[in-house]
């Protein structure tokens, strides 16, 4: 990887007092609150904080996207322009060709019925006097600039035709086609898997130094800061709290916030369990496969014969990218999904096919917890009644009885009784999550299955998730599946570790030994992309084994 330190050239971006009030409604919210900080050619300057913090209202802000809102600031500068003295129309015009915006979502920043070069070249001809064979031959070049190969073929196709990397090194294409002196890149990486964020790292890291851009990279990730930021600022309910070199914020914090950040980095957090090998495993999955026809009649394997054990009062993780087969695993060891092929037994008992009673004896000792609380929740019925549907709908004891158990299952999981009257939209992300957690509990489970449990939750939240599961499998000697991409969480909480990859299971062992020495490539791979846990870990990364988006 390329030297990172940053150049020290002109400010490209200048923000002083900048305030944004939303007014959306007939009230007025301040989601800004008069922030300092400014972007330099050449650097990478990192706005570091949880939803809701005004990280993208503060990118929204410069780039002229506030609709029902007042934008204020003492100085509100782009590479010299003033921008509160712009009209829209120059605003307009100064997007994409002076400032840019790497979206999160790359499929939904696509328009799906045009293929990725008419939209390339509609954007330069927008703003450039090419004609349709230039603005192509530039769009080509583009597209091979930021890796994606067979570019004159590939010029061609439509958004859904690229892999989730591939469409968000697209968006960077479009984004500097024309040049700009700022990239503000609004999470780029959260919705990709390890390997695939890395590589995309690794393009804005080399983008910035071929082209001298400044980047304004927005995140609520602590690991990619460590590894790209020159400076970083931290952001906490519309204000910077801290601000400074990421070397001297990530080591010697000064706020208590960005020490909670800190804190809550992946580390351990309960001893490994006890595992006694001789002990027949709680769960236990031989030679499972799963098919599914495609739209074209040809046949996909998710699951391609896996072989795995839980004991008791283990955590397995479950490890690999998106389509790799590990939901479809999931929903297989929870009897949501019946495979084609293989057996699963669940204390000793096979359950792979058997009579309705050897079903509800799965699913009433092994529950799921899904990886979006909000969609998994009816939004209809009240945490009282979502708790309790699966003691309604086993009959398990009276009304009264009903209750007292939902009350005691919200205290266990850090909410209190009284929330029991409110729907999902009135709780955070984190509350909604442990909600899911309760229900799962409440039949007296022997297993959890949880589906990337954490992955839609800023970091503190996730730290808070994971010490509640560790915290259940210590006090209910309970086991858990916990299937992630995030490998630097996984070392510090399962006992053992299997990767997933194509369908297979090629590799599984104890976590430790899995992460020290890898033996699959795949896992070499995997573990080469995590992005560093302290700024003295960055110097391995230049050993690092990539993978093609």
């Amino acid at each position: 990887m390329e030297n990172r330190s940053a150049s020290s050239g002109d400010t490209v971006l200048e923000i002083e007092a900048l305030t944004v009030t939303l007014t959306g409604g007939g009230r007025e919210n301040r989601v800004v609150d008069g922030i300092d900080l400014t972007v330099r050619r050449g650097e990478v300057f990192a706005l570091l904080g949880e939803s809701g913090s005004g990280k993208s209202m503060t990118a929204r802000a410069v780039m002229g996207l506030i609709d029902e809102g007042r934008v204020e600031a003492e100085t509100l500068r782009l590479n010299g322009d003033d921008l509160l003295a712009l009209t829209s129309e120059r605003h307009r015009e100064l997007r994409g060709v002076t400032v840019s915006l790497v979206m999160q979502d790359a499929l939904s920043a696509l328009n799906p019925v045009l293929s990725v070069g008419d939209q390339i070249t509609d954007l330069l001809r927008a703003h450039r006097p090419l004609s349709k064979r230039e603005a192509l031959a530039r769009a080509e070049e583009l597209l091979g600039l930021v890796g994606i190969p067979e570019p004159a073929t590939r010029v061609h196709q439509y958004p859904h035709q690229f892999s989730g990397g591939q469409r968000q090194r697209i968006l960077i294409a479009m984004a500097i086609a024309l040049e700009p002196d700022l990239i503000i890149a609004d999470e780029p990486t959260t919705a990709l898997d390890v390997t695939v964020q890395a590589q995309i790292l690794d393009l804005l890291l080399s983008l910035r130094r071929r082209l001298g851009v400044g980047i304004l990279l927005i995140t609520h990730d602590l690991g990619v800061v460590m590894e790209v930021a020159d400076r970083v600022a931290i952001m906490r309910s519309g204000r910077i709290v801290e601000s400074g070199s990421a070397d001297v914020v990530l080591t010697e914090p000064q706020h208590p916030y960005t020490r909670q950040l800190l804190n809550s980095m992946p580390k351990p957090v309960s001893a490994a369990a006890d595992l006694d090998e001789d002990e027949k495993p709680i769960l236990k999955a031989n030679g499972l496969r799963r098919t599914f026809r495609g739209s074209h009649g040809h046949t996909v394997t998710a699951v391609a014969g896996v072989d795995l054990s839980l004991h008791s009062g283990e955590i397995l993780s479950i490890v690999g990218e998106s389509g790799s087969g590990k939901s479809t695993l999931a929903r297989m060891l929870v009897g949501l999904d019946v495979p084609d092929a293989g057996t699963l037994e669940y204390r000793g008992q096979d359950v792979t096919r058997g009579r309705m009673r050897d079903r509800r004896i799965l699913r009433r000792g092994v529950q799921m917890v899904f990886q979006d609380p909000y969609m998994s929740l009816n939004p209809r019925m009240t945490v009282q009644q979502l708790v309790s549907e699966p003691l309604d709908a086993t009959g398990t004891g009276s009304p009264a009885t009903r209750r007292a158990r939902v009350a005691d299952l919200l205290e266990l999981v850090g909410l209190s009784a009284d929330m029991a009257s409110r729907f999902p939209h009135q709780f955070s992300g984190g509350q909604r999550q442990r909600i899911g957690i309760a229900r799962a509990l409440a039949l007296d489970p022997d297993v959890l299955v949880c589906d990337e449990p954490v992955s839609a939750l800023d970091v503190s939240i996730r730290a808070q998730i994971i010490d509640l599961l560790c915290d259940l499998r210590e006090r209910l000697g309970m086991s858990i599946v916990f299937i992630a991409h995030d490998l630097s969480l996984v070392r510090h909480i399962a006992d053992r570790v299997a990767v997933m990859y194509l369908g297979e299971m090629v590799e599984i062992g104890d976590t430790e030994e899995v992460y020290r020495h890898p033996a699959h490539p795949y896992t070499q791979a995997l573990l080469s992309a995590i992005p560093p846990q302290t700024r003295a870990e960055r110097g391995m990364l230049e050993r690092r084994t990539r993978l093609s988006a």
